[in-house]
């Protein structure tokens, strides 16, 4: 009888501390590594030379969108063919709770995806997760509670401050996730409802999340003109609450706005050096992709996206939303006056009419139809009846290669699993989908050399797994949970770009998750063995 299942021979293991790597091999027995290092004369029922290739813990993605694309295709393409083996969900919305007029209206958070059809057999967040796993995924998954969604549940989305029963019952509703093993609480302050939260209000479910040991991680309220009262106010928020935080995508968005990347840098260092545990993690672009409603104030959003749909159409109300995205602010985040329609690209229409404008500057499309980018953007909005996903080119790649080599930054997509086929091909994703791991990976740590792969490899791993509390995940260690990825860092590489953003990256040969392979010299085996992973809360 054979000692392990698989024994991966004479690899070069990295395995997650942020060690330098060490030759040798790793064993596997049913969804555990058994022994890392030289294992000689062992036997298992398979072995897989390596012959120098690296093998390490399964990356972790810190912000992932699947959650729609995962119940469309479990395979989870293109986070598998980057090595991810770990998606974090829940960015300020989660897939939980649903109460009965969010399920009646198929509330499907920032980057729902209409082309993706599905009937809503959960209620709680803890259900949703338990639906994915057993409907079968690739990656294991993982999600925090949104505040946003907290907010609807309770409140709708109105702007207005909730009642002391109102919090009271959204603080309950945090801890109820928490106990199902949500993360930690999530908020994503430039888009309402989320908007409309004041600090306190995030204080005090901030300290519901303490409770439990989890996170409060945010994209902050503002990325440009306010960046750097925005970092204090996060910073306040997890000081105030006692609790761990971290920043999501951590951006200086608009040129006037690049050299602030220094002060919030060493703000948050020395938040860090008093013991305050915050973090951040990124992604390696210098383009952000969200709504093109996010150029419209948040006043206008007030109710929901049926009453932004009539003030866009009332020519009273209209002017007033013209005339504030044009007008700089300290009070939100512009970015339609902020970066131009010269550096907004449309990507993602769900009305068959527009699609002929994907992959278009919002300038171009203005200029074919004759009417005014500001007056466009309005139009496409309540054409298309959606958001419409846009690529916003507004940070400094120098900014980037500054993030990276600070050692409390991690990665994420901030993207949806995608595949080139079936329903992801109607709209043009960000390239962070098929990318973002992968040129961390091959462009600034190989070939430009901005830190050594075993950190890199740490960032990947072990830092983001000790920052949410995961146990048994993150590093190469007997006992810990077979979640493993061999690559060839020279061949390691992205490939998507805006104009063709459906390609995969390569350099990626062999994934497990749960010691089951999932990608078998570089193609997918087809298997699903993702499991949810759970918060420090959870209470099974």
């Amino acid at each position: 009888m054979a000692d392990y299942d698989l024994i991966l021979r004479d690899g070069l293991i990295y395995d997650g501390s942020g060690q330098p790597p060490v030759r040798g091999d790793v064993a596997i027995k049913g969804d555990k590594i058994a022994v890392v290092g030289s294992l000689g004369t062992a036997t298992a029922d398979r072995e897989v030379p390596l012959n120098g290739l690296v093998v390490a813990p399964g990356f972790i993605n810190m912000l992932s969108w699947s959650v729609e694309s995962l119940i469309e295709d479990g395979r989870s393409q293109s986070e598998i063919r980057q090595g991810v083996t770990l998606e974090v969900m829940g960015e300020g919305t989660s897939m939980g709770p649903m109460s009965p007029a969010m399920k009646a209206s198929r509330t499907r958070g920032i980057l729902g995806n209409s082309h993706i059809h599905y009937d809503i057999e959960w209620t709680t967040l803890g259900e949703y997760l338990d639906y994915l796993e057993k409907r079968g995924v690739s990656t294991n998954i993982a999600s925090f509670v949104g505040s946003g969604t907290l907010r609807t549940y309770v409140m709708g989305d109105y702007d207005r401050p909730p009642t002391e029963e109102e919090l009271d019952e959204m603080g309950n509703l945090v801890r109820q996730a928490m106990e199902e093993g949500a993360m930690g609480m999530s908020a994503a302050l430039i888009y309402p409802p989320a908007a409309y939260a004041s600090t306190e209000e995030l204080v005090e479910l901030a300290k519901a999340v303490a409770e439990y040991d989890g996170m409060y991680i945010s994209h902050i309220r503002n990325e440009g003109s306010t960046f750097v009262e925005a970092v204090q106010e996060f910073l306040r928020i997890v000081r105030e609450a006692d609790v761990t935080g971290e920043i999501y995508h951590l951006k200086a968005a608009g040129s006037s706005n690049w050299h602030k990347m220094d002060e919030v840098i060493k703000l948050v260092q020395k938040a860090r050096d008093e013991g305050l545990p915050v973090t951040a993690d990124m992604y390696n672009y210098e383009f952000s992709g969200t709504g093109l409603s996010s150029c419209i104030p948040p006043w206008a959003h007030d109710g929901g996206h049926n009453d932004l749909m009539k003030r866009l159409q009332d020519p009273e109300t209209r002017e007033r939303i013209k005339h504030d995205m044009n007008t700089p602010s300290l009070e939100w985040e512009n970015m339609y006056n902020e970066y131009g329609p010269t550096r907004i690209l449309l990507s993602g229409f769900r009305n068959d009419a527009l699609k002929q404008y994907t992959g278009k500057w919002l300038a171009e499309v203005a200029a074919e139809r004759g009417t005014a980018p500001d007056e466009t953007l309005m139009d496409l909005i309540v054409e298309d009846d959606s958001r419409i996903f846009t690529m916003y080119f507004c940070m400094s790649e120098d900014n980037l290669r500054k993030q990276i080599k600070v050692p409390w930054v991690s990665v994420c997509s901030d993207a949806e699993s995608q595949a080139p086929e079936g329903v992801f091909l109607n709209q043009n994703p960000h390239p962070r989908a098929y990318g973002s791991f992968a040129r961390f990976l091959g462009k600034f740590v190989r070939d430009e050399g901005l830190i050594p792969l075993e950190e890199a490899v740490r960032k990947l791993t072990s830092f983001p797994a000790e920052n949410l509390k995961i146990k048994d995940r993150g590093w190469l260690k007997p006992d810990y949970y077979a979640d493993v990825v061999v690559f060839d860092p020279a061949k390691v590489q992205d490939y998507a770009t805006p104009d063709k953003p459906h390609q995969y990256s390569k350099g990626m040969v062999h994934v497990f998750v749960n010691g089951v392979q999932v990608l078998a010299d570089g193609e997918h085996t087809g298997a699903k063995p993702g499991r949810v992973v759970r918060g420090p809360g959870y209470k099974g």
